[in-house]
């Protein structure tokens, strides 16, 4: 499974963002994609993810209300719309495949080179 991560730049407190995963390679009906973020010096976190099948999604109570995850089936394609961006979701933002639907970065087998969204106040 390959994933391409783009999206990210840099953008005023209060503004938006959309990030996009596109994934090619082997896939299964029954796998889940997310997103997470490590900022400098903090430990890799979980943002969101959404169950390929069905289209069940999670969120992290710091984004949720804020971010909405989707995808394209056709594209093989997830977004993230970032919304009301606060300084702190400033990170490195990381898409990753899961075989399973988990919020754990270990659950998580296959991911993306990240992209960088910095958010200016």
């Amino acid at each position: 499974v390959q994933l391409q991560a783009s999206g990210g730049g840099l953008v005023q407190a209060g503004g938006s963002l959309r990030l996009s995963c596109a994934a090619s390679g082997r896939t299964f009906s029954s796998y889940a994609l997310g997103w997470f973020r490590q900022a400098p010096g903090k430990e890799r976190e979980f943002v969101a993810a959404i169950r390929w099948s069905g289209g069940s999604t999670v969120y992290s109570d710091s984004v949720k209300g804020r971010f909405t995850i989707s995808r394209d089936n056709a594209k093989n394609t997830v977004y993230l719309q970032m919304s009301s961006l606060k300084p702190e979701d400033t990170a490195i933002y990381y898409c990753a495949h899961s075989p399973r639907f988990g919020i754990l970065w270990h659950e998580y087998d296959y991911w993306g080179q990240g992209t960088q969204v910095t958010v200016s106040s």
